[in-house]
């Protein structure tokens, strides 16, 4: 693997910066304040992925599903093509650090008669899956404050408090404003607390996964831990290996969101290279702390029923039941696992905010490139050089996706499915025509993976058509309205909205990126 670039010049004059340079080179005027060094780079998609918030939100899944084998053990085989897909996208992204990102990249790696289609499909596959992702991360923030609130009020066995559907999507909504107004500060303060957001993810993982088992009265044996596989699921799936599949879920769905660092490229310095960087690390590091977490958690877990069942004082909240049980069994009182939830609910804030930022650069880049509805209104900066039409944008379209959980959560799941496969889908469409249509064509960034680059390229895409049929078979037996994985329709429903509008509007007008360095 190469890399290599250059740097901002000693008297900090952005234009000697080899990512403004690259922008340049690319037909793109700098409109954005490139004041982001790689720390805060990988910031942002380190806490996006946030193992605090995935592993917690979908640990109920991983436990029903395998239990502590699909657990342990499916986060590292999720992990590995999860960096093989990382280390695909963060080869593309050296060569085109822009904040458009994906679909930026379809266009140029598809070549001259494709590059509209291509960027058109890629792009709306990237920020629907984007806004699905911060309405998912932000109503499991809404759903877990609900589950706080019910323990410190004694628990669903000692009448606690339940707050009902509308509560709870009030409580998204004045999440989704506090994410909306902080992403509306200048660039600086964005950095600030991206920073401090990897930070508390980072110290939060290591705190909670020694002091949780350290604190239980009762803790697994090792035994447990790495051999024990859970089939009893209730649903009727049976068959160990699709047991086994379903369980990936909570590790793929947690190691996602990683775009963000090319979405911020264009306020990043020398992006050609922290760009790519900001990627690879911030998998990296996840898949290692998030592990660590992960170990720590399930080493406190000796009853898997009883974790998963609504009745318990957390109503069936595996990772809450946990942190309760683990205080209230030695101290008699389960306010420590409280305070550990909150520490999981902050890590799951930050993981919004950052989303919030990734979703306001990738609609800023596409509405620059006139491919969304009213794009002049979206793609306007404010005086601080922010795009401030578009975080407003991705914070109400975040929450009138989560509108659906009041008619039907069966509608909601299908809705964040979005968030997994979706954004996956726009993760391989450019490397799959990196290694095809630009097969020969291609020329490399600084950072690159030399003549391994077409062989990773394949088995990234490839991976992401196995999770894509995977992630959209039933989890439940026998099928109804109820049990019915709503996956492949809504993510097929997206394809064919996409599709339907270039075929009958769009084709006539998009042409794909514009430049506008003469602008």
């Amino acid at each position: 693997m190469e890399s290599g670039g250059g740097t901002m010049a000693a008297n900090g004059d952005v234009s000697k910066d080899s990512g403004h340079e690259r922008l340049n080179q690319l037909g793109y005027k700098q409109e954005l304040k490139r004041d982001l060094s790689v720390v805060s780079n990988f910031a942002f998609s380190f806490a996006i992925i946030s193992v605090l918030t995935g592993v917690t939100t979908l640990y109920n899944t991983g436990l029903k599903f395998g239990g502590p084998v699909s657990i342990v053990y499916g986060w590292l085989i999720a992990g590995c093509f999860t960096m093989v897909v990382g280390l695909s996208m963060a080869e593309i992204c050296s060569s085109y650090p822009t904040s458009g990102g994906l679909y930026y990249w379809s266009a140029m790696l598809a070549g001259p008669k494709w590059a509209p289609f291509a960027s058109w499909l890629t792009g709306w596959f990237n920020i629907v899956g984007q806004w699905a992702v911060t309405t998912s991360i932000d109503f499991s923030l809404a759903t877990l404050i609900q589950v706080m609130i019910l323990l410190s009020t004694g628990g669903k066995n000692n009448d606690g408090y339940e707050a009902s559907k509308y509560v709870v999507i009030c409580f998204h909504g004045g999440i989704l404003l506090l994410h909306a107004i902080i992403n509306s500060l200048p660039i600086w303060y964005l950095s600030f607390f991206g920073q401090l957001a990897a930070a508390w993810n980072f110290v939060g993982v290591f705190v909670l996964m020694i002091l949780i088992p350290l604190v239980a009265t009762e803790r697994a044996s090792a035994k447990f831990v790495f051999t024990h596989f859970n089939t009893d699921n209730g649903d009727g799936v049976n068959n160990k290996l699709y047991i086994f599949v379903l369980g990936l879920l909570m590790s793929q769905y947690t190691l996602t969101g990683y775009d963000a660092s090319a979405h911020m490229t264009e306020e990043t310095k020398s992006a050609d290279i922290n760009g790519p960087k900001g990627i690879i690390s911030s998998i990296g590091i996840s898949i290692i702390v998030g592990w660590g977490y992960i170990l720590g958690i399930t080493f406190a877990v000796t009853n898997i029923p009883s974790l998963l069942d609504e009745n318990n004082d957390a109503g069936g909240y595996a990772i809450a039941e946990v942190f309760y049980l683990a205080f209230k069994s030695r101290y008699g009182t389960g306010v420590g696992g409280i305070i550990c939830l909150g520490v999981v609910a902050v890590a799951i804030f930050f993981c919004g905010m950052s989303s919030v930022t990734s979703n306001s650069r990738m609609a800023y880049a596409f509405s620059r490139d006139g491919a969304m509805p009213f794009s002049p209104f979206w793609h306007k900066v404010n005086k601080h050089e922010v795009p401030i039409n578009a975080v407003w944008l991705s914070a109400l379209i975040s929450f009138c996706m989560a509108l659906t959980s009041l008619g039907s959560l069966v509608a909601f799941n299908a809705m964040v499915s979005i968030a997994t496969i979706g954004l996956y889908i726009a993760y391989a469409l450019p490397i799959f025509f990196r290694v095809t249509l630009a097969r020969k064509s291609f020329i490399p960034g600084p950072f690159n993976l030399g003549r391994y680059g077409i062989l990773v390229g394949w088995i990234a895409v490839l991976w992401v058509a196995i999770i894509s049929v995977l992630f959209s078979l039933p989890v439940a037996y026998p099928i109804s309205n109820e049990t019915l994985n709503y996956t492949p329709v809504a993510v097929g429903g997206l394809l064919i909205i996409t599709v339907f509008a270039w075929i009958f509007s769009a084709r006539h007008w998009f042409k794909g990126p514009i430049s506008n360095i003469d602008a």
